[in-house]
């Protein structure tokens, strides 16, 4: 357990200094995790989740696909011109659309979407490109946290402990809309000066027409339709029983046929570098789970409560939303479920409450997942390597020649997690704890 938690921390150094490339450091991490048998390299690779990458992949196909149509150009000159040319309603605009989206559909997938358009409409307006960048990756993050389908660890937590939609959606959704509009104002009252826009941009963006942007009518046509699809692919997939990533693999090869684009080329477009990074975090994040250390972190928090459910809360909410933001949520989340299912019958026993009853779970056993949903969800924005989403972003911007560092997300990210995490403190107190 030492072996591994030494290597994870070097490895997690060495991403967080870009001495070295971020993929390097992970891939060898999770070399050295095989060699000093902290786990078995089959139990490892299992342990990498083929939905994202496949998501990841088949995302990445179809915006490059989408990109050769000029929709993108089209968008961010429309937006632009929508606006005015006015910087902070543009990125408020953009911040929101990327929330609410992330609410319904895979961070991951959200920030796929929104980045090329974003891109190109800072680039026209003059508006500072890397920063709001980030902050859609951050918002993507705070959005998803609002519904069931909106993060891995909410569909995690509802699957096991049979949660539902509306679930979510009462207990979670009216914190994440406070949060939403907290962060936003802190943007525009912080970010109002460095958003706004070159008026000479403005002015030329003016004189544009948008529909000159579209290169080939056809194949967006063609596009959109096959895209359409998997959109509603994404919203239904619980009930189809499909995998997001299996929904956007084959919607890439269908879009790619029907456009009638060499697929070899799209291919060489994928950001195989991201890929390879998330390969080697699974399986050092995964090597740690064999190992035991998340079990013996989560009994550790709950030691430290001695019993009392407001401080367990407290406990679990920032615990997960530390090691969020350091390590992936999603195994982090595997390890605590059974742990709060262990310690809910003590907690009943305090309250005189008999086993398996409803009062169980609406007063002790919800409140907790709860507290462990906002943490994990709210705390990948700690850092660059917090949440998926945002390891993409950087991806995104690193493509687009623009340098976005561990350093540059951690300013933005850290102190917002913070301030999210503070709301979710008070808002769990005031809407649970109160009745103990």
């Amino acid at each position: 357990m030492i072996a591994g938690i030494v290597i994870f921390v070097l490895a997690y150094i060495a991403i967080a200094s870009e001495k070295i490339d971020k993929t390097i450091a992970a891939m060898l991490g999770a070399g050295l995790m095989v060699v000093f048998k902290v786990a078995g390299f089959n139990d490892m690779l299992g342990k990498v989740d083929l939905n994202v990458l496949g998501l990841l992949v088949g995302m990445m196909i179809i915006v490059n696909i989408m990109a050769t149509t000029g929709v993108f150009e089209y968008l961010a000159v429309q937006i632009a011109r929508q606006t005015k040319g006015n910087g902070v309603l543009v990125t408020v605009e953009f911040l929101l659309a990327t929330a609410i989206v992330s609410a319904f559909m895979d961070n991951v997938t959200t920030v796929i979407l929104m980045a090329p358009v974003t891109i190109l409409i800072t680039q026209l307006l003059g508006l500072p490109t890397v920063p709001i960048l980030i902050l859609e990756a951050i918002f993507s993050n705070i959005g998803g946290t609002a519904t069931l389908i909106g993060d891995p660890p909410n569909i995690l937590i509802g699957a096991s402990c049979g949660l539902s939609f509306n679930d979510f959606l009462i207990n979670l959704t009216p914190i994440i809309v406070v949060i939403t509009l907290a962060i936003l104002g802190i943007v525009v009252v912080f970010m109002g000066k460095r958003l706004r826009s070159n008026p000479e941009a403005v002015a030329q963006v003016q004189l544009t027409e948008p529909r000159l942007a579209i290169l080939d009518a056809g194949r967006l046509k063609g596009s959109l339709i096959v895209f359409a699809f998997v959109l509603l692919g994404f919203f239904t997939s619980r009930l189809i029983h499909l995998e997001p990533g299996l929904i956007a693999i084959c919607g890439a090869f269908i879009m790619a046929l029907v456009c009638r684009v060499e697929l070899a080329h799209m291919l060489e477009k994928v950001e195989w570098n991201t890929i390879l990074f998330f390969c080697g975090l699974f399986m050092m994040v995964g090597a740690l789970e064999i190992d035991g250390v998340f079990t013996m972190l989560g009994h550790g928090m709950v030691e430290l409560t001695k019993g009392n459910f407001a401080l367990t809360m407290m406990v679990i909410l920032w615990g997960a939303a530390i090691l969020s933001a350091v390590i992936d949520n999603i195994p982090l989340v595997i390890s605590m479920i059974p742990l709060i299912n262990s310690i809910v019958p003590v907690f009943a026993r305090q309250m005189g409450i008999e086993a398996d009853t409803e009062a169980i779970r609406a007063q002790i056993s919800e409140p907790l997942f709860w507290s462990l949903a906002l943490g994990a969800c709210l705390g990948g924005n700690g850092t660059l390597i917090g949440a998926s989403a945002n390891v993409v972003i950087s991806q995104i911007a690193r493509k687009n020649r623009y340098k976005l560092t561990f350093k540059d997300f951690t300013c933005y990210g850290a102190p917002l997690m913070l301030i999210s995490t503070f709301l979710s403190m008070i808002y769990l107190y005031l809407r649970y704890i109160h009745k103990w």
